[in-house]
């Protein structure tokens, strides 16, 4: 037996890197879903990848707006009747100089990376505490150690982290749980079209690099899969840290 079988996902980012990854891997598991994007050619190119035998929903919207939020959830749950499993993991980077952060780029970030989340969840989790599922959000490194260069990225991060743990608690008594993976570096889209700022220093931005050579999408997804399994029925509120030992120190 698979080990979602009979579950229903909602994955945002669904159209490209650990989005995409982790919609495949939850359907190899078993799992129905619905996958969401921004990107509605990039959703589909994620649907030819799935398992056969997984029902599926794309839905194109913005996570930025919380009607459309309110509506994926809707949807989804016309189609499929529950949800279990909501996997957050749609987001953006910016690296940049402090001064040359303009107020458009900074409320972008906190709109989608953690506006996006919080929209997402308060729209899921009535229907999380029916099934006693679980939350899966997408952090980073980046908001568990400060970095140069991206403190924006850095500051909604750590809000996702500590918004999560804060759910994991409210919510414990639901049987919901809450959880945050925090990758380092993963071979993405995102990481590939990735830019230091210029005239940066390099000696700042050498805590960047982990020690092993960067994740792949299909690793931290791996993650996600086990988190959202009953084989981690007791893990709720942690940080998950996947980052090639970046944050030991």
């Amino acid at each position: 037996m698979q080990r979602l079988e009979g579950k229903v996902a909602l994955v945002t980012g669904a159209g490209s890197g650990i989005g995409r990854a982790t919609a495949i891997c939850l359907a190899n598991e078993g799992a129905d879903l619905t996958v969401c994007d921004l990107n509605e050619s990039s959703l589909k190119e994620t649907i030819k990848e799935l398992h056969a035998n997984s029902k599926t929903l794309e839905t194109a919207f913005d996570v930025s707006d919380s009607n459309a939020c309110n509506l994926a959830v809707e949807k989804c749950l016309d189609r499929f009747g529950r949800l279990d499993i909501l996997c957050n993991i749609a987001g953006v980077v910016l690296c940049q100089h402090l001064g040359k952060i303009t107020d458009a780029e900074w409320q972008r970030l906190l709109d989608i990376n953690l506006s996006g989340v919080f929209f997402m969840c308060r729209s899921a989790i009535p229907s999380l505490i029916k099934s006693k599922g679980s939350i899966i959000n997408m952090a980073s490194s980046a908001g568990r150690e400060g970095q140069a260069y991206n403190s924006a990225y850095c500051a909604t991060k750590a809000g996702v982290i500590m918004f999560s743990k804060s759910l994991a608690l409210e919510f414990a008594a639901n049987n919901v749980r809450v959880n945050a993976i925090c990758p380092g570096m993963v071979d993405t889209p995102l990481t590939q079209n990735f830019s230091f700022p210029e005239n940066a220093n390099e000696q700042l931005l050498s805590r960047l690099s982990p020690l092993l050579e960067g994740a792949k999408p299909e690793e931290i997804a791996a993650l996600v899969v086990y988190l959202a399994s009953p084989e981690a029925r007791f893990i709720t509120g942690a940080d998950l840290p996947i980052d090639g030992g970046q944050t030991s120190g």
